[in-house]
C-alpha cells in the first residue's frame, strides 16, 4: 500500500478525534515578511489551543533578508540592499523574494508524534519528492540542512529549511527557489555556506514554474503528513 493510501486509511480510522487534514492556502500576491510572521504567530496560538485548523500556507515574500537564531554579522555582506529582519526560526541568514515558493506548515506536533527531528526530515523528503516529479534529482547533504542538487557537476542549494516550534505547533518552514533572482543572494552568505552556490528550478528545468511545483507539493502532502505519525 502506498504512503498516500496508508495516510488516508489512518485519517479514516481517526475520524472524530480531530480534523487531520490541514487547510491548503496559497497567497495570491507576495506577502511582506513581517506581516506573515504576525499571522503565523497568531495562528500558532489558535492551533495549539484547538481553536483553529492546521494550515499549509504557500506564499512568496517581497525581497527581504531574514536572520535566524544562528546568524552571524560577518555573513551579512550588504545590509543596505534589503530590509534585514531578525526572526525566531532556526538557521542563519537567508533571502526571500518573488519567484521563491515559501511553505509554512502550521501543524500540531502534539497530535503528530512530538518529534522535531522527524518533522525536519519529513519536510526535506517532501521537497525532494516534489522536485523529483519535476525531473530534478534533489537530495540532502552533509554540507548543510536543506535541499541540494548537482548542477554542472557542482553542488548547489535549491531549498532552505528553518523551523520553529511553540507549544508543539510548527511554524516557519522551507523555501524553494523557482524563478528567484539569484543575484539577490549576493547580499549575504546564504545559510552561512560560502563554498557552494544557490540555484533555482527554472535553471534546471526550463519552462517549469510555480504552479508545477505547487501541484507536486500538493500531490505529496499525504506522504509528508503520514511521515509525522507514529504508525
Amino acid at each position: 500500500m502506498s504512503q498516500q493510501k496508508r495516510y488516508l486509511a489512518h485519517v479514516n480510522t481517526q475520524a472524530g478525534m480531530h480534523d487531520q487534514k490541514p487547510e491548503w492556502v496559497v497567497a495570491p500576491v507576495p506577502v511582506p515578511y513581517a506581516q506573515a510572521v504576525r499571522e503565523m504567530e497568531s495562528l500558532v496560538e489558535a492551533v495549539a489551543a484547538g481553536a483553529a485548523r492546521e494550515r499549509i500556507w504557500l506564499l512568496e515574500h517581497l525581497p527581504v533578508l531574514t536572520a535566524g537564531t544562528s546568524a552571524h554579522p560577518s555573513e551579512l555582506i550588504d545590509a543596505d540592499r534589503f530590509d534585514v529582519i531578525p526572526t525566531g526560526r532556526g538557521g542563519r541568514y537567508t533571502y526571500h523574494g518573488p519567484g521563491q515558493r515559501v511553505v509554512y506548515p502550521i501543524l500540531n506536533l502534539g497530535q503528530r508524534g512530538r518529534d522535531v527531528r522527524r518533522y525536519v526530515a519529513a519536510l526535506e523528503a517532501w521537497a525532494i519528492a516534489a522536485l523529483g516529479d519535476l525531473g530534478i534529482a534533489a537530495f540532502t547533504h552533509d554540507a548543510g540542512t536543506g535541499i541540494w542538487v548537482r548542477q554542472g557537476g557542482q553542488l548547489a542549494k535549491i531549498g532552505a529549511i528553518g523551523v520553529r516550534v511553540r507549544r508543539w505547533t510548527t511554524f516557519h518552514g522551507m523555501a524553494i527557489n523557482v524563478s528567484t533572482d539569484l543575484s539577490h543572494y549576493g547580499a549575504i552568505i546564504p545559510c552561512g555556506i560560502s563554498t557552494h552556490g544557490v540555484t533555482r528550478v527554472s535553471d534546471i528545468m526550463n519552462g517549469t514554474g510555480m504552479q508545477d511545483l505547487d501541484r507536486a507539493l500538493a500531490f505529496h502532502l499525504p506522504e509528508f503528513l503520514f511521515a509525522l505519525s507514529d504508525i
